[in-house]
């Protein structure tokens, strides 16, 4: 059978190939860490975890005692831990080939017998699966619930961080109510700012996690609302022409925008406290785009892709929750 080849990440190869091993890493890659959260840098990605790793939590007590001649060990250290687990998923898609028959990429796809899928349209289809696959990651990085009817999820922050609350883990000074909108939103804000724990406020990499619809809101306001001091004009006099997609923050924290995040929904923590894990280059990732005419004498092209994924955060009381 006559076979064209294509061109992938610059490697020539052929369609009916299993792309797998090191390509496949590439590819998940583009789809995991494509995700906004983490492509922006809004936390700390663990990968190449075979099965799952464990976060280790420190605590002390009271450090600093007064001084005497002898060695008192009075101090307590706790130490306590979270368990990273990803969770496997998969996409499997099945093509006919004389769906392309009549296409305009039908040259492309050889004659006769010796039919495949169009070269160009199987790196399309690559490109298309893996940008669903990172909006789908951003999605779960918040909204995941594994529990959820129908489970092509991991368990996300929203969830994991209200169960932390539920058990008393988050002081109720860090949790905070309510809900958002144009003329509230910095209010609510500052709510949220003034439940930062001392001990994290100014934190290099410390954010206020938000989801679109919250920061829109915020652009709103700022764009001029004179009840919130303002003025009519908004910053800089310049109304609702001030913002130009550049960096937010509120009361000296950098805010963070996650797609992916539930409507009123906000959370401050450290970037390091919050964590991505995948397998990435394990065997559970992999990517193929499989011929089936030499299989089973069908006109059918399958793809699948299988990757793993997961979130967890490390010390739930330097969380802040505004729910």
């Amino acid at each position: 059978m006559k076979k064209r080849n294509v061109n992938l990440a610059g490697t020539t190869t052929n369609i009916t190939t299993t792309y797998a091993g090191e390509f496949a890493g590439e590819y998940i890659a583009a789809a995991l860490l494509s995700a906004s959260t983490i492509d922006d840098g809004g936390v700390t990605v663990k990968a190449n975890i075979a099965f799952k790793e464990v976060i280790k939590k420190l605590a002390t007590d009271a450090l600093v005692k007064p001084a005497t001649c002898d060695f008192d060990p009075t101090s307590t250290i706790t130490l306590t831990e979270r368990i990273l687990t990803p969770e496997e998923l998969q996409i499997n898609l099945q093509l006919c080939k004389y769906d392309f028959v009549n296409d305009w990429e039908a040259q492309s796809m050889g004659y006769g017998l010796g039919q495949t899928l169009p070269p160009k349209f199987s790196d399309f289809l690559i490109a298309h699966v893996a940008a669903e696959v990172s909006q789908n990651t951003e999605q779960n990085i918040w909204r995941g619930d594994k529990a959820a009817a129908t489970v092509n999820s991991f368990d996300g922050f929203e969830k994991l961080i209200a169960a932390a609350a539920a058990a008393g883990d988050i002081p109720a000074a860090q949790q905070v109510a309510g809900g958002l909108t144009a003329a509230n939103i910095i209010l609510e804000l500052s709510k949220v700012v003034d439940a930062i724990p001392a001990a994290l406020y100014g934190k290099e990499d410390l954010f206020l996690y938000v989801g679109q619809e919250a920061a829109k809101l915020y652009v709103q306001a700022l764009g001029g609302f004179a009840a919130n001091g303002l003025g009519a004009n908004g910053v800089s006099n310049m109304g609702t022409q001030w913002w130009n997609n550049g960096s937010l923050t509120v009361n000296g924290v950098k805010i963070f925008v996650c797609p992916g995040m539930s409507p009123n929904k906000m959370y401050v923590a450290q970037r390091s406290n919050l964590y991505f894990g995948t397998g990435l280059l394990n065997s559970t990732q992999e990517v193929k785009v499989l011929d089936m005419g030499d299989l089973d004498a069908s006109n059918n092209v399958r793809m699948v892709m299988r990757f793993t994924s997961a979130v967890q955060f490390g010390i739930a009381s330097d969380l802040v929750e505004y729910a």
